[in-house]
């Protein structure tokens, strides 16, 4: 607690929101550099102390792709990410952030499915599988398979009016 970097001990930086250490540590530019990719993904109020165990699910979810988009595109290894629900909770601006990282995981040559009922995420998507019509026993049947602009002609989607 008594060695300090620009006047704050390690309680301090942990104490720091992502966001706020990015503009602390700017001088460094191999800690902001690392720490981007969590504001990347709309995590970027996220203390750096923080317990993973005190993330909710999308939030973990967000932790993980940071880390991957951290890696850049010296990874050779080709992956399948599968998130359920990511948005959960996410303000549009930081949807908009998670939407662009999708992108960037793509561009790297990696698959996203995701699993979501957000409108402005469906509507990103190259490709749309609805099942339904219902949840549950009335659920679980192919409504719609293919791409936003032809769910939008589909009768039978409940999804189609929304978008």
């Amino acid at each position: 607690m008594e060695v300090q970097y620009q006047g704050k001990n390690i309680f301090d930086v942990l104490e720091m929101s992502v966001d706020e250490a990015i503009e602390f540590f700017k001088d460094e530019k191999d800690i902001a550099t690392r720490l981007r990719p969590l504001t990347n993904v709309g995590l970027g109020y996220v203390k750096l102390g923080q317990s993973s165990g005190t993330l909710s699910g999308g939030e973990a979810q967000r932790v993980k792709l940071a880390s991957f988009l951290g890696r850049g595109k010296s990874s050779v290894e080709k992956i399948m990410f599968i998130f359920d629900e990511p948005t959960t909770g996410l303000h549009f601006n930081d949807i908009k952030k998670l939407l662009t990282s999708f992108n960037a995981l793509i561009d790297q040559g990696h698959t996203i499915i995701v699993i979501e009922h957000n409108i402005d995420v469906i509507k990103a998507a190259d490709w749309v599988i609805e099942l339904g019509p219902e949840a549950g026993e009335n659920g679980g049947a192919l409504v719609h398979a293919g791409t936003p602009k032809e769910l939008k002609k589909c009768k039978e989607s409940r999804t189609a009016p929304f978008l």
